[in-house]
Protein backbone atom coordinates (compact mmCIF):
# COMPACT_ATOMS: atom_id res chain seq x y z
CA UNK A 1 0.00 0.00 0.00
CA UNK A 2 2.90 2.15 0.95
CA UNK A 3 4.33 1.57 -2.55
CA UNK A 4 1.57 2.71 -4.40
CA UNK A 5 1.11 5.75 -2.73
CA UNK A 6 4.37 6.54 -3.17
CA UNK A 7 4.19 6.29 -7.19
CA UNK A 8 0.99 8.20 -7.18
CA UNK A 9 2.00 11.12 -5.39
CA UNK A 10 5.49 11.33 -7.75
CA UNK A 11 2.78 10.75 -10.65
CA UNK A 12 0.70 13.92 -9.55
CA UNK A 13 3.64 15.75 -8.95
CA UNK A 14 4.99 15.01 -11.96
CA UNK A 15 1.93 16.35 -13.93
CA UNK A 16 1.66 19.13 -11.71
CA UNK A 17 5.31 19.99 -12.23
CA UNK A 18 4.86 19.96 -16.01
CA UNK A 19 1.16 21.78 -15.48
CA UNK A 20 3.26 24.82 -14.25
CA UNK A 21 5.51 24.58 -17.40
CA UNK A 22 3.09 25.78 -19.78
CA UNK A 23 1.94 29.27 -17.70
CA UNK A 24 3.54 32.35 -18.57
CA UNK A 25 4.93 30.80 -21.86
CA UNK A 26 5.91 33.49 -24.33
CA UNK A 27 4.33 32.60 -27.76
CA UNK A 28 6.39 35.07 -29.66
CA UNK A 29 9.33 32.94 -28.80
CA UNK A 30 9.59 29.48 -28.11
CA UNK A 31 12.96 28.12 -27.76
CA UNK A 32 12.86 29.85 -24.19
CA UNK A 33 10.26 27.70 -23.10
CA UNK A 34 10.55 24.94 -20.91
CA UNK A 35 11.41 21.01 -21.89
CA UNK A 36 7.87 19.88 -21.78
CA UNK A 37 6.13 22.70 -23.43
CA UNK A 38 8.89 22.49 -25.94
CA UNK A 39 8.78 18.94 -26.87
CA UNK A 40 5.08 19.08 -26.91
CA UNK A 41 4.86 21.91 -29.57
CA UNK A 42 7.50 19.34 -31.62
CA UNK A 43 5.12 16.43 -31.10
CA UNK A 44 2.17 18.44 -32.24
CA UNK A 45 3.54 19.64 -35.50
CA UNK A 46 5.39 16.47 -36.00
CA UNK A 47 2.01 14.97 -35.76
CA UNK A 48 0.31 17.63 -37.89
CA UNK A 49 2.81 17.09 -40.94
CA UNK A 50 2.38 13.26 -40.87
CA UNK A 51 -1.40 13.88 -40.64
CA UNK A 52 -0.86 16.10 -43.83
CA UNK A 53 1.36 13.74 -45.36
CA UNK A 54 -0.66 10.79 -44.90
CA UNK A 55 -3.60 13.00 -46.09
CA UNK A 56 -2.15 13.64 -49.50
CA UNK A 57 -0.69 9.99 -49.75
CA UNK A 58 -4.04 9.06 -49.35
CA UNK A 59 -5.67 11.39 -52.40
CA UNK A 60 -2.75 10.32 -54.68
CA UNK A 61 -3.44 6.51 -53.71
CA UNK A 62 -7.39 6.67 -54.38
CA UNK A 63 -6.78 8.68 -57.52
CA UNK A 64 -4.47 5.83 -58.95
CA UNK A 65 -6.90 3.53 -57.75
CA UNK A 66 -9.79 5.23 -59.49
CA UNK A 67 -7.62 5.07 -62.60
CA UNK A 68 -6.48 1.32 -62.32
CA UNK A 69 -10.19 0.89 -61.41
CA UNK A 70 -11.73 2.33 -64.86
CA UNK A 71 -8.20 0.60 -66.95
CA UNK A 72 -9.57 -2.72 -65.27
CA UNK A 73 -12.83 -2.04 -66.61
CA UNK A 74 -11.34 -1.00 -70.16
CA UNK A 75 -9.45 -4.25 -70.00
CA UNK A 76 -12.28 -6.44 -69.32
CA UNK A 77 -14.55 -5.21 -72.03
CA UNK A 78 -11.41 -5.57 -74.34
CA UNK A 79 -11.15 -8.95 -73.08
CA UNK A 80 -14.64 -9.74 -74.06
CA UNK A 81 -14.67 -8.25 -77.33
CA UNK A 82 -11.41 -10.25 -78.38
CA UNK A 83 -12.96 -13.08 -76.29
CA UNK A 84 -15.90 -12.74 -78.93
CA UNK A 85 -14.23 -12.87 -81.93
CA UNK A 86 -11.97 -16.02 -80.86
CA UNK A 87 -15.27 -17.95 -80.26
CA UNK A 88 -16.29 -16.67 -83.55
CA UNK A 89 -13.23 -16.67 -85.29
CA UNK A 90 -13.91 -20.35 -87.05
CA UNK A 91 -17.07 -18.75 -88.31
CA UNK A 92 -15.85 -15.62 -89.97
CA UNK A 93 -13.27 -17.59 -91.75
CA UNK A 94 -16.17 -19.49 -93.62
CA UNK A 95 -17.80 -15.93 -94.09
CA UNK A 96 -14.48 -14.33 -95.73
CA UNK A 97 -14.01 -17.24 -98.27
CA UNK A 98 -17.81 -16.80 -99.27
CA UNK A 99 -17.25 -12.70 -99.49
CA UNK A 100 -14.72 -13.60 -101.59
CA UNK A 101 -16.43 -15.74 -103.54
CA UNK A 102 -18.77 -13.37 -104.19
CA UNK A 103 -16.43 -10.65 -104.68
CA UNK A 104 -14.71 -12.76 -107.47
CA UNK A 105 -17.85 -13.71 -109.17
CA UNK A 106 -19.11 -9.79 -109.54
CA UNK A 107 -15.15 -9.43 -110.42
CA UNK A 108 -15.94 -12.09 -113.49
CA UNK A 109 -19.23 -10.02 -114.43
CA UNK A 110 -16.74 -6.74 -114.91
CA UNK A 111 -15.27 -6.68 -118.92
CA UNK A 112 -11.42 -6.47 -119.16
CA UNK A 113 -9.95 -3.58 -120.94
CA UNK A 114 -9.63 -5.73 -124.30
CA UNK A 115 -13.46 -6.96 -123.76
CA UNK A 116 -15.10 -3.46 -123.52
CA UNK A 117 -15.55 -2.81 -127.23
CA UNK A 118 -17.61 -6.60 -127.40
CA UNK A 119 -19.68 -4.87 -125.07
CA UNK A 120 -20.29 -2.41 -126.77
CA UNK A 121 -21.43 -4.22 -129.76
CA UNK A 122 -24.11 -6.30 -127.09
CA UNK A 123 -25.54 -3.50 -125.83
CA UNK A 124 -25.95 -2.15 -129.79
CA UNK A 125 -26.86 -5.72 -130.81
CA UNK A 126 -29.57 -5.58 -127.98
CA UNK A 127 -31.30 -2.96 -128.90
CA UNK A 128 -30.88 -3.84 -132.77
CA UNK A 129 -32.77 -7.16 -131.95
CA UNK A 130 -35.76 -5.88 -130.42
CA UNK A 131 -36.21 -3.43 -133.87
CA UNK A 132 -35.42 -0.57 -132.07
CA UNK A 133 -33.91 3.01 -133.84
CA UNK A 134 -30.44 4.09 -132.21
CA UNK A 135 -31.04 7.77 -132.24
CA UNK A 136 -28.07 8.44 -130.00
CA UNK A 137 -25.36 5.82 -128.85
CA UNK A 138 -22.49 7.68 -127.23
CA UNK A 139 -19.96 6.65 -125.20
CA UNK A 140 -18.31 9.70 -122.72
CA UNK A 141 -15.07 9.94 -120.83
CA UNK A 142 -13.71 6.85 -118.80
CA UNK A 143 -14.20 7.42 -115.26
CA UNK A 144 -11.60 5.67 -113.44
CA UNK A 145 -12.14 4.64 -109.40
CA UNK A 146 -9.95 2.95 -106.97
CA UNK A 147 -10.12 -0.86 -108.74
CA UNK A 148 -12.49 -0.41 -111.52
CA UNK A 149 -13.29 1.97 -114.54
CA UNK A 150 -16.89 3.18 -115.03
CA UNK A 151 -18.00 4.28 -118.48
CA UNK A 152 -21.33 6.04 -119.08
CA UNK A 153 -22.88 5.84 -122.97
CA UNK A 154 -25.61 8.31 -123.75
CA UNK A 155 -28.35 6.22 -125.57
CA UNK A 156 -31.41 7.18 -127.58
CA UNK A 157 -33.28 4.65 -129.31
CA UNK A 158 -37.02 4.75 -130.80
CA UNK A 159 -39.77 2.19 -130.75
CA UNK A 160 -42.96 0.40 -129.61
CA UNK A 161 -43.42 -0.03 -125.56
CA UNK A 162 -43.06 -3.16 -125.77
CA UNK A 163 -39.95 -3.47 -127.79
CA UNK A 164 -38.50 -0.69 -125.14
CA UNK A 165 -39.20 -3.23 -122.35
CA UNK A 166 -37.80 -6.12 -124.12
CA UNK A 167 -34.62 -3.93 -124.43
CA UNK A 168 -34.09 -2.86 -120.90
CA UNK A 169 -34.80 -6.46 -120.26
CA UNK A 170 -31.63 -7.63 -122.22
CA UNK A 171 -29.61 -5.28 -120.82
CA UNK A 172 -30.10 -6.55 -117.59
CA UNK A 173 -29.12 -10.12 -118.74
CA UNK A 174 -26.23 -9.20 -120.08
CA UNK A 175 -23.51 -11.10 -118.52
CA UNK A 176 -21.60 -8.17 -117.88
CA UNK A 177 -22.81 -5.80 -115.67
CA UNK A 178 -24.35 -2.74 -117.53
CA UNK A 179 -27.22 -0.43 -115.71
CA UNK A 180 -29.88 1.98 -117.44
CA UNK A 181 -29.46 5.49 -115.41
CA UNK A 182 -31.38 9.01 -115.55
CA UNK A 183 -34.49 6.95 -117.68
CA UNK A 184 -36.74 9.16 -119.98
CA UNK A 185 -39.53 7.97 -122.26
CA UNK A 186 -41.78 10.54 -124.30
CA UNK A 187 -43.67 10.15 -127.49
CA UNK A 188 -41.17 9.77 -130.41
CA UNK A 189 -41.10 13.25 -132.66
CA UNK A 190 -40.71 11.02 -135.86
CA UNK A 191 -43.78 11.27 -137.64
CA UNK A 192 -43.03 8.40 -139.85
CA UNK A 193 -43.14 6.37 -137.09
CA UNK A 194 -46.68 7.47 -135.36
CA UNK A 195 -47.02 5.50 -131.93
CA UNK A 196 -43.51 4.91 -130.86
CA UNK A 197 -41.42 6.12 -128.37
CA UNK A 198 -38.45 7.32 -127.48
CA UNK A 199 -36.12 6.11 -124.56
CA UNK A 200 -33.84 8.16 -123.27
CA UNK A 201 -31.15 6.97 -120.87
CA UNK A 202 -27.65 6.77 -119.72
CA UNK A 203 -25.98 3.23 -119.84
CA UNK A 204 -23.35 2.35 -117.38
CA UNK A 205 -20.97 -0.43 -118.02
CA UNK A 206 -17.96 -0.88 -115.60
CA UNK A 207 -14.65 -2.65 -116.14
CA UNK A 208 -11.81 -4.01 -113.60
CA UNK A 209 -8.48 -2.01 -114.24
CA UNK A 210 -5.73 -4.09 -115.26
CA UNK A 211 -2.74 -4.04 -112.55
CA UNK A 212 -0.76 -2.01 -114.57
CA UNK A 213 -3.62 0.22 -114.37
CA UNK A 214 -3.76 -0.12 -110.65
CA UNK A 215 -0.43 0.85 -109.79
CA UNK A 216 -0.59 3.96 -112.00
CA UNK A 217 -3.48 4.77 -109.96
CA UNK A 218 -1.90 4.24 -106.71
CA UNK A 219 1.11 5.91 -108.05
CA UNK A 220 -1.19 9.15 -108.86
CA UNK A 221 -2.75 9.07 -105.37
CA UNK A 222 0.45 9.23 -103.12
CA UNK A 223 1.19 12.99 -103.96
CA UNK A 224 -1.89 14.23 -103.25
CA UNK A 225 -2.13 12.15 -99.78
CA UNK A 226 1.35 13.91 -99.09
CA UNK A 227 -0.07 17.34 -99.92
Amino acid sequence: MASTSIRNIDVSQLLRRAGAQFSGLDRRDPSSWPAVPRYALYLLIAAVVVGLLWFLWLTDVEQELETERNRESGLRTDYQAKLQKAVSLEELKKQRVQVMQYVTLLEKQLPSKAEMDALLSDINQAGLGRSLQFDLFRPGQLVVKDYYAELPIAVKVTGRYHDIGAFTADIANLSRIVTLNNLSIAPSTDKDRAGALSLEATAKTYRYLDPEEIAAQRAAAKPKAKK
